[in-house]
């Protein structure tokens, strides 16, 4: 069935049909009456009915285009990494650290270590900012090009740096762009592909952040036994790899049709879809997909929902914005961070460099691994189950890791090194890449991008106080706890799985209509999965009445 245009919309419409809301830019005078409702439930209906292989086959540009954009976040995962790791390295140490007579090894401060790895963060809140305003107005795909010219420009400071200032300022630099990076990815994955590819597309960016740690372990482990300044310019230069190519490659890319949607340019989202799917596919109209994206567009903005930043603390999407942010917390707080400490905290447990680089690049490929083995779970569990497992078992490898640091040094530090290598796998098989199919597909389509924003810049400002916490527990010149900093962060898990349990929803399968009517009637969030909701039973413009209930017949409400 073909779309109604300005010319024949007024004949769909009957005396049954009395919502004509406008729709807004130059498809005003599209309204949305029976045929496109119609339109926009058969697409529904054909993309929750859709197979995995059938996906692949319909959209294989669109997820070679996610690949190629997700793949930005390989130079963060890359750099945040190689700080860490470079914190083990003698010449980075003689170079920008103060001798310290009482352990006789050259050391960067523990101030200096977070005033770095906050630098980065400091940085990623500016460029997310940026990004949450380019992206509504410019794209994802002129956002992502120019951040990459920007991050090609300041890897020069990083590279060049003759001390410790100009290093700060070069990770304050280069945080911008991938605060940028950090906003479009989720969103820009989460639009192009139907419901069966989005927690695929969604989670791959997990597994970029995975390929750029197990990168910066082996260029560290490459280059930590020089004696000279190329110890750590060599691991600088490196970053240079990545930018190139990958823009080379996105001025090719086509928009997100939801983003041409929303600026009224019904033409252009159509032309997008056709540029994202394979040609001459059976049974797949992009008419009714394009239908699918205005019904939703039109159903949030009924729902009074706005594009700024305020609308994200209106409303319902008020408790979206706790969600999504709250999940990004989860990120920092459930332990994560010593991962990206991984080399240090083996050399202050008492592992030599080498070895501890070595475990490194084990520990990044075995996350690489996990990220990959969640794809075949997260088809079949839902993605509460998955992160709340996730994070008690993350509670339980946490505390026996702080147990450890009782047992003998000889036997205890490969112990923890052992343990914390089957933290990452848990991490990277659950709570992990699940994180970023959650925030995706949890905020609303029309301030999807703003409310990443605020969620990411909320995570990155708590992992301000996380990597100062970390530098003090860990600095041999500072607090000095070694393995038994695992304890204080079993205490932050236990808080963070509390809070998943009570708070966090049950997106899978769910069309982004139907998360949006759940959110609006304020179905509890352990009820998201059982509830039965129909977006498209449609009978006035102020009233729809909606199926509504769960599998064991309660009615959750039935007026919207």
């Amino acid at each position: 069935m073909a779309a109604p245009n300005a010319s024949n919309s007024a004949s769909v419409l009957n005396e049954k049909t009395v919502d004509q809301r406008e729709f807004n830019g130059a498809t005003a005078s599209h309204t949305e009456g029976i045929g496109l409702v119609e339109e926009a439930k058969h697409a529904s209906q054909s993309e929750q009915q859709m197979s995995l292989r059938k996906a692949i086959k319909l959209y294989p540009q669109a997820i070679g285009w996610s690949v190629l954009l997700s793949s930005t976040l390989i130079m963060e995962g890359y750099d945040l990494a190689l700080l860490g790791g470079l914190y083990a390295s003698p010449q980075f140490n003689k170079k920008y650290g103060a001798f310290n007579e009482v352990t006789g090894k050259w050391a960067i401060s523990a101030a200096w270590q977070s005033g770095l790895s906050n630098g980065a963060r400091a940085g990623e809140i500016f460029g997310l900012l940026f990004a949450g305003w380019a992206s509504d107005k410019y794209g994802y795909k002129v956002t992502t090009i120019g951040s990459l010219i920007l991050m090609i420009c300041f890897i020069f400071v990083l590279f060049f740096a003759p001390n410790l200032k100009v290093l700060v300022v070069g990770e304050i630099l280069c945080g911008i762009p991938w605060g940028a990076f950090q906003s479009v990815t989720p969103a820009y994955a989460s639009e192009v592909a139907p419901t069966v590819l989005r927690p695929y597309l969604t989670t791959f960016i997990n597994l970029c952040w995975v390929i750029g740690q197990f990168f910066a372990q082996a260029v560290n482990r490459g280059s930590v036994q020089r004696p000279d300044q190329w110890a750590y310019r060599i691991p600088f230069a490196v970053q240079w790899v990545w930018p190139l190519p990958i823009l080379a490659g996105l001025i090719f890319a086509p928009e997100s049709p939801w983003w041409h949607v929303r600026h009224g340019n019904r033409a252009a989202a159509k032309q997008s879809l056709l540029r994202l799917t394979s040609r001459n596919q059976p049974n797949f109209n992009p008419d009714e997909t394009v239908a699918l994206i205005e019904h939703t567009n039109e159903l949030e903005r009924s729902m009074q929902e706005g594009v700024s930043y305020r609308d994200c603390f209106k409303g319902i999407d008020l408790r979206r914005t706790e969600v999504v942010v709250g999940i990004w917390l989860v990120q920092t707080l459930g332990g994560q961070n010593l991962m990206g400490y991984f080399s240090y905290f083996l050399v202050q447990a008492g592992l030599d460099p080498v070895n501890s680089f070595s475990l490194s690049m084990a520990n990044s490929g075995l996350g690489a691994v996990g990220t990959i083995g969640s794809w075949f779970l997260i088809s079949r569990v839902g993605r509460r189950t998955i992160h709340f497992s996730g994070l008690c078992c993350q509670l339980t490898i946490l505390i026996i890791v702080g147990c450890l640091s009782f047992a003998p040094a000889s036997t205890g530090k490969w112990a923890i090194g052992g343990m914390l290598i089957l933290f990452t796998f848990v991490y990277d098989f659950t709570v992990g890449p699940v994180t970023y199919s959650l925030v995706s597909e949890l905020s609303s389509t029309r301030l999807k991008a703003k409310t990443i924003v605020l969620a990411r810049a909320a995570y990155n400002a708590s992992n301000i106080f996380v990597n100062v916490m970390t530098n003090y527990q860990l600095s041999s010149a500072a607090w000095n706890w070694s393995s038994r900093a695992a304890f204080f962060w079993a205490g932050t898990c236990l808080i963070s799985a509390i809070w998943v349990y009570f708070r966090l929803p049950e997106p899978k399968g769910r069309t982004y209509a139907e998360l949006d009517l759940l959110f609006e009637q304020r179905v509890p969030a352990r009820k998201f999965a059982s509830t039965r909701i129909d977006p498209y039973a449609e009978t006035s413009a102020k009233s729809h009445k909606h199926s509504v209930g769960t599998d064991d017949g309660e009615v959750v409400d039935e007026k919207l």
